[in-house]
């Protein structure tokens, strides 16, 4: 154990960083997109569920071949890897910021209303604190799907664990297919775990 970590030790802990930076990076851009424009949608009298859909066919097109779509455009290594997984992080995102704010019950809104609250004073004072349990449920589910899906980022010099797999399938080698397979799985518990533990806690405050 002690060889195999004084050999591998160093590359696991890059990669491992790697597969974070790049996971997160396009979650957090998911995030930045998808909940001002699922607090947007609640807005709209009319086509809110069609460009949720649309939103929603990107996750229907197979990981590599979106990736392989990215590499015209942006070349190879981290850039195009977040660009495509920051699109599949939309959808889980968008759709319950979505929902938790269409969710909000109209009693609370009433009150402010009557209180002399702003449309934006409402949305940041009533509707997204009230949504938040919600909202971070979304990001979860977006969270535990990226960190997977990043694997393939090797497969366009991206870098991250998917390394070791990639490598492991081409030499027949189960050792370094198992470097990657469970620090990339640890990774997607302790996520989850994190987020559940926030989501439910957001739950309890607000009266969920």
């Amino acid at each position: 154990m002690e060889n195999f970590w004084n050999q591998y030790g160093a590359e696991i802990l890059l990669k491992t960083w790697e597969h974070l930076y790049i996971s997160f990076s396009a979650v957090f851009l998911g995030m930045i997109v998808a909940i001002p424009l699922g607090a947007w949608l609640t807005r709209l009298k009319k086509g809110s569920e069609m460009i949720i859909n649309i939103v929603g066919f990107l996750q229907t097109i197979p990981s590599l071949a979106l990736l392989s779509i990215m590499v015209p455009l942006f070349g190879i290594g981290k850039v195009p890897a977040i660009v495509a997984l920051f699109l599949y992080s939309l959808l889980p995102i968008l759709r319950n910021t979505y929902v938790g704010i269409r969710s909000v019950n109209a009693t609370y809104l009433d009150a402010a209303k009557g209180m002399g609250m702003s449309k934006w004073q409402r949305l940041l004072q009533i509707e997204f604190p009230l949504a938040s349990s919600v909202i971070i449920s979304g990001i979860k589910v977006s969270a535990v799907y990226v960190i997977s899906w990043t694997t393939l980022a090797a497969y366009i010099g991206a870098g991250g664990l998917g390394d070791f797999i990639f490598n492991g399938l081409t030499l027949y080698r189960l050792d370094l297919i198992m470097m990657g397979t469970i620090p990339i799985t640890l990774l997607a518990l302790l996520t989850n775990l994190l987020l559940t533990q926030v989501e439910a806690r957001l739950s309890v405050e607000r009266g969920g």
